[in-house]
């Protein structure tokens, strides 16, 4: 829980998370938008789409900076399994099943066990996940399917630790740092619906609901050499619905594919915090005894029109309409506002082309816009009743270039200016008043250079300012915590048939941990390697992987907290070896 595995946890809401159109991102948690990965079970997945900046028009909140879309498997036979051991007294065991039941029915079954030692002092975790889904398809025109997932986690943490212990014992914990940890219970249950209406028309409704709880122990420092440990407990429920119309239509001038729909969401929050734990131990009343609910109700529509290879325009819009309250449950210490919202509406275009310039020559360019509502209680505050969205408008151009076969280069050039940014100008009491710029080029290569040899790289500069801020001296400052540089670079070989050996080199640049730019982090650069060993015939894999090859200590993020820069530090060398099976 709460990070202790990759894919692990996403703080924050910049990106979105998707898995078959639920969101995971959370309204109310302890980073705005935070999204738990851990409730997939990889072998499920079917594909994975990523969406570059606020560029679609099928999701709103939460994705300003890109959303990736989860895919599970619907339909098909197999059974598969995959486990694992590695370092660490870690073990992972998945499987995966794919039945046809009866006539016109499919059922997806999934299950993961996972659970590690940790690489550091306090640092066990464990959990399990399952997941299911049944269609059936009632007629040809007519396909209905139930869904529904299970998850439990329950893990410790040594927490983040100082610059002093980082340097001489990173894998240990702070001294002052107490028992902390986090559990969660997730499940969600859904339901869709299918009908063609014509040949070129698709009706799709669906209907879901997410019930869990979450809570978080955390030590952390707070000035003058002490430590505090805080606790957090969410308990959220989620219920959400949707209908769209999908057309593929052949007119006479160009083929038409669009979609239509409308969607709404009812989320609610409660949340306790305590500040002041002795290792878990409650030693005062709650900071926080409160419930928070936020209500969405969204128009959506997208429509690609590729008129001419020279000209293939797309056009999306969304609109998104909030309203929701916050009350308190009991007593509490803390000064937050706690009232109604505000209700607050945005409507985000978006329009992009394509180009077929020349053979393997795929030019693109796109506007889109994307918002960003105050964060975390902030947006319930009697003093935020006039504010607007945070508002991103991204402008990109690219190209994809196939020069010969076996070769394809994608290059891009971005910026995406962030408006109406939101401070507080006195407690409780908040006003648009804020602005960033970010630009910056991202390339990627892959290149089968021959049979055997397949390499790839994947590069990113982002060069970021603060335009507009109520502290004049932040001005022409970098924005906190967005790297200047990151690259991927990976080879794979196949010497023989059925072998397979990888290397990967991964770089995350320097960049500012504080709005002043005053404290920095350098970044860090690891080397992984793995070999692998398909059987002939047999529908079995058996693998071997090292992670930090080179066992480097680095830090996989670094912040300021209490006024100390604290770090999370990466994993040592980890072995891990494994069999993957098709049975």
């Amino acid at each position: 829980p709460d990070g202790s595995h990759v894919p692990g946890d996403k703080k924050g809401g910049d990106i979105g998370f998707v898995i078959d159109g639920i969101p995971l991102n959370e309204a109310s948690s302890h980073a705005d938008g935070y999204a738990d990965l851990n409730v997939l079970v990889p072998l499920e997945l079917a594909s994975m789409q990523v969406w570059r900046g606020p560029v679609s028009a099928l999701y709103g909140n939460f994705n300003r900076a890109g959303l990736l879309d989860f895919k599970t498997r619907k339909g098909g036979e197999y059974k598969e399994v995959d486990a694992s051991l590695a370092s660490h007294g870690t073990l992972d065991a998945q499987a995966a099943l794919g039945l046809k039941p009866g006539e016109g029915q499919a059922l997806n079954l999934a299950a993961q066990h996972y659970r590690t030692d940790g690489f550091r002092t306090q640092s066990g975790a464990e959990r399990t996940t399952l997941a299911a889904r049944w269609s059936k398809a009632i007629t040809p025109a007519l396909e209905v399917a139930l869904s529904g997932r299970l998850h439990q986690a329950d893990g410790d943490s040594p927490g983040y630790v100082t610059a002093a212990r980082f340097a001489t014992a990173p894998y240990g914990k702070e001294p002052l740092a107490m028992l902390d940890g986090a559990k969660k219970h997730f499940a969600t249950l859904r339901a869709d619906v299918q009908y063609a209406l014509a040949p070129e028309v698709k009706w799709l409704g669906y209907a879901y609901t997410t019930r869990q709880d979450f809570t978080r122990w955390f030590s952390r420092p707070v000035g003058g050499g002490a430590w505090r440990q805080r606790e957090e407990t969410y308990d959220r429920t989620v219920y959400g619905a949707g209908t769209s119309l999908n057309g593929h239509h052949a007119t006479a001038f160009t083929p038409v594919n669009w979609v239509a729909g409308i969607e709404t969401l009812r989320e609610s929050t409660g949340y306790q915090f305590y500040d002041g734990e002795n290792n878990r131990v409650r030693t005062g009343p709650a900071g926080y005894d409160r419930r928070a609910r936020l209500n969405s109700i969204s128009a959506f529509a997208e429509v690609d029109a590729p008129m001419h290879p020279l000209f293939q325009p797309s056009f999306g819009l969304r609109w998104d309409r909030f309203t929701g309250n916050c009350r308190p449950l009991g007593p509490e210490t803390g000064s937050d506002d706690c009232g109604p919202l505000a209700r607050m509406s945005h409507a985000s275009p978006k329009i992009g082309v394509r180009s077929q310039l020349l053979a393997g020559v795929l030019a693109r360019a796109s506007w889109s816009e994307g918002f960003a509502l105050p964060d975390e209680f902030a947006k319930y505050a009697l003093g935020a009743r006039q504010l607007d969205p945070n508002v991103f408008r991204q402008t990109e151009v690219g190209a994809q270039i196939q020069p010969f076969a076996g070769l394809t280069l994608d290059v891009a050039a971005y910026r995406l200016l962030s408006s109406n940014e939101i401070r507080a100008v006195a407690p409780g009491l908040y006003e648009n008043y804020g602005a960033t710029r970010r630009s910056g080029v991202e390339a990627s290569t892959l290149w089968a250079a021959t049979r055997q040899l397949d390499l790839s790289l994947a590069w990113g500069s982002t060069h970021s300012r603060v335009t507009q801020n109520g502290n004049a001296t932040l001005i022409g400052k970098q924005v906190a915590g967005v790297p200047r540089a990151t690259a991927t670079v990976s080879a794979a070989w196949r010497p023989v048939a059925g072998w397979e050996g990888t290397l990967t080199w991964r770089r995350v640049g320097r960049y500012a941990v504080n709005a002043s730019n005053s404290v920095n982090y350098g970044g860090y650069a690891v080397w992984d390697a793995g070999v692998s060993h398909t059987v002939p015939g047999t529908g079995w894999r058996i693998y071997a992987a090292v992670a930090n090859l080179a066992d480097k200590v680095y830090a996989t993020s670094s912040a300021i907290i209490g006024s100390t820069q604290v770090f999370a530090p990466g994993a040592p060398r980890t072995l891990r070896v494994g069999i993957q099976a098709q049975l």
